[in-house]
Order: C-alpha cells, then structure tokens, then sequence
C-alpha cells in the first residue's frame, strides 16, 4: 500500500475500502476480509445504519487497532452545532470506537444553511478528541471558500462522485489549490456499465489488468483516493493490486479523462442543490 499525507500530516492509504449497504453479520464479515486483504482505510457514514458492522469486523480482525483508519459523516439532520456532537459521540458509541481517525460533513444541504455550523461542531470535536482529522464531503468551492471564510479552518479531504464519465477537473483543480485531498465516491461508477465500456476495455487488454484496476490506477495517477465497495475476496484483492506494476501513459490517461459527461453523475445528486437528511 501507498500512502497520502493529509494537510494536517495525517497519512492516508491511496486506496480505501467502501462500505454502503455492507450491513448486519454478512457486512462484518465482508470488511473483515477486506482488512485481512490489505485494507486500512474503512469509510462509513451515520446514515449507512453500519457503523456497528464496521466496529465488529475491526474487533474481530487481527489488525491492530492503531493500523486501521475509520472514517464517517455526519447527516444532514444533525447540523445544528449540538445535535452534530452528539452525532458524533452516537456514531462512535455504535461503532464501540474511541475515535474516529476521519470525520465528514456528507452533504452541505444550502437549503439549510447550518453546514458552517455543523463544521465549527467538527473543529471542536478535534479538539476534545473525538476524531483525528476533520473534512467533508460533496462540497463544492464555493461552499469550501465560506467555510474557510467564516472559521479559519479548512477541510483537509472532500470526498466526492468520481468517475470516468463524471471526472471533476474543477473541482480536483481547486482541491489541488487548497491543500485539500480529493477522496472518489462511486470510482467506478455504476460498475455494470463502465465495466462494458469499449474504450475502458480496450485500455485494459492493453495493461493486461482488469477495467476495474485500469480505473482504479487512473484515479491514483489523477492525485485522489478512489474507495471501491467489493464483496467478493477476488475483488478485493484486484482493487488493491494496482500499484508498482504498470502506469497509465499521459496519452491514455488524456482519453479516460476524456470519456467524462455533462450530466455524468450517477443520480443527478448536484450539491448545489441536492438535500441529504
């Protein structure tokens, strides 16, 4: 495994391990192989309902404690400054954790307006020594600058949808600017039809790897950290085994890039406008 150092030092695998509808016994045992296969970067959310599974398959892995990053978000309906510490106190208490190594802001809701709020809830919550470095999640520049703007305090990563058909160079830019990391939801889009995607295909005859790891070793090479869901150990092992052993020239990684669409997000979940409760 490679690794990032995060703006506050914090150093973060290249490759993390997704977790959404991964629940109950079936999902333990799912993040505990993904543990056993190299794994160290494991993302939930509040709104998952499996923090409990992932703290259980940290439990069980022999894996220490300490080698393990545990990341999760705060929701929408818990903005306030109040209701996002006692968010964040809940989710460690399902997850039987001390802390959270990251902790997110998944959605700014501007309909709301209390994401600087629920921010400043996440500074002090760094403070008091409930999580080790703090961040968000879909948020877009203009969001970011009001953050910085009204506290002081920058996220160190922005976890966002992230794809061939949806690859963010914008944003990735202004990421790049800011000392923000950019963290991939979705990496391989819906893996159902990027998988069958004729250039993607061809690229990866060419590297003799899968569509998957081609993916996967492009977004590594864009600079961000793609965290794909897989349930089976052939696919875990596969997602992980993009680094040392080939890299994507300029020119290929030009025509994954170019394979992205106006309208390329998954469910048209525009962080402008989309509410996450």
């Amino acid at each position: 495994m490679e690794y990032y150092t995060l703006s506050d030092g914090l150093k973060v695998p290249m490759v993390g391990f997704g977790t959404y509808q991964l629940n109950g016994a079936e999902g333990v045992d799912v993040i505990d192989s993904a543990l056993d296969q190299g794994y160290r970067l494991i993302d939930t959310a509040f709104n998952y309902e499996n923090e409990g599974a992932v703290g259980e398959a940290i439990r069980r892995s022999t894996v220490p404690r300490s080698e393990i990053l545990v990341s999760s978000k705060l929701p929408g309906r818990h903005h306030t400054y109040d209701e996002a510490i006692n968010t964040i106190q809940e989710s460690l208490y399902r997850a039987g954790l001390d802390y959270y190594d990251l902790y997110l802001i998944h959605w700014p809701d501007p309909k709301q307006d209390q994401y600087v709020e629920a921010w400043q809830a996440l500074i002090d919550a760094q403070k008091f020594g409930l999580v080790r470095s703090i961040g968000v999640s879909n948020f877009l520049p203009e969001h970011l600058d009001r953050l910085e703007r009204e506290t002081g305090v920058m996220p160190v990563i922005n976890q966002i949808e992230l794809h061939p058909y949806f690859n963010q160079k914008v944003q990735r830019d202004y990421h790049a600017a800011h000392g923000i990391l950019t963290e991939d939801w979705s990496p391989l889009g819906r893996a159902s039809v990027m998988l069958q995607n004729e250039t993607l295909a061809r690229l990866a005859e060419k590297y003799h790897v899968g569509v998957g790891q081609l993916i996967l070793r492009w977004e590594i090479q864009l600079g961000t950290l793609p965290i794909p869901k897989a349930a089976s150990v052939t696919r875990q092992k596969a997602n992980l085994d993009v680094f040392n052993y080939f890299d994507i020239s300029e020119t290929d990684m030009a025509t994954i890039s170019g394979l992205t669409k106006p309208d390329g997000r998954l469910a048209n979940q525009d962080p402008a406008v989309y509410e996450e409760f």
